[in-house]
């Protein structure tokens, strides 16, 4: 069995933000990275399949600058069996159909039976990418899983719904699947496990080769949200509050002429 599992390397959310001086996005410099929380996931699930199948091989995939490839360790450390690096320093630029056409275009020829991805990203937070990937390798997709089990070449699984509900579906591999959180208890990468990590194949491949398609969408502009003056506490009878309301109403909108 083949198995791929796609990972993003995001900000620590506790970092203090700033805009980029482009304002299309937020600016790399003084922040501390780490794996998106969503994809840690993933990779634990991809890692426990492994273990369960025979003859299972195990690739980690990533996109960005050169710095993801010290998030990479953490999941070969986890247990992956090699990285693949798409090696591209504006991939903050693209959009998630531009993300998923170049892990298409890798995944294309490898046959994998399986793909895990984090539901979403933790900065970005379009829940896209996952999806769209299957739809472009033609293969059925289970989104927001909080529950996975593999059986004879079959998945099923529980994926959440809004209001706490939860629905089991199933499907044959191959197949793609999203991580929601809860969905396991990702391990703690053990000593031994990231010094072996530190020989294990890490492929890097150039953007150019793989992005064969032009964006869908593109960010305008992106700004803190603006600071709002207090609101106006009104106090006595309900009669008087009713007469103070419609002054202050025909005084600052034109709701009452």
């Amino acid at each position: 069995m083949k198995i791929l599992v796609c990972i993003k390397q995001v900000p620590d959310m506790e970092s203090k933000f700033k805009i980029a001086d482009d304002a299309t996005w937020y600016g790399s410099k003084d922040l501390a990275w780490r794996m998106n929380e969503y994809d840690e996931y993933a990779v634990e699930q991809a890692v426990q399949l492994r273990s369960q199948v025979d003859d299972a091989d195990l690739t980690v995939l990533c996109i960005g600058p050169q710095r993801v490839q010290e998030t990479m360790k953490k999941a070969l450390a986890m247990g992956c069996d090699r990285g693949v690096h798409i090696d591209d320093a504006d991939s903050f630029k693209k959009d998630p159909f531009e993300i998923a056409s170049m892990i298409a275009e890798f995944a294309k020829e490898k046959s994998f039976d399986m793909i895990f991805t984090g539901m979403q990203s933790q900065d970005r937070g379009s829940a896209q990418v996952g999806l769209i990937l299957a739809e472009l390798l033609n293969l059925p997709s289970i989104s927001t899983v909080v529950d996975f089990a593999f059986d004879d070449g079959k998945v099923t699984a529980k994926r959440e719904l809004e209001g706490g509900l939860k629905a089991k579906v199933s499907c044959t591999a191959p197949a793609l699947i999203t991580c929601q959180l809860g969905l396991n208890t990702p391990r703690y990468p053990t000593l031994p496990n990231i010094m072996k990590a530190k020989r294990k194949e890490l492929l890097s491949l150039a953007v150019a080769d793989l992005l064969k398609v032009e964006g869908r969408q593109e960010t305008a502009k992106i700004y803190f949200p603006e600071k709002r003056s207090g609101g106006l506490v009104l106090e006595g009878a309900a009669g008087d509050l009713a007469d103070q309301l419609i002054q202050i109403l025909k005084a600052n909108t034109g709701v009452l002429a």
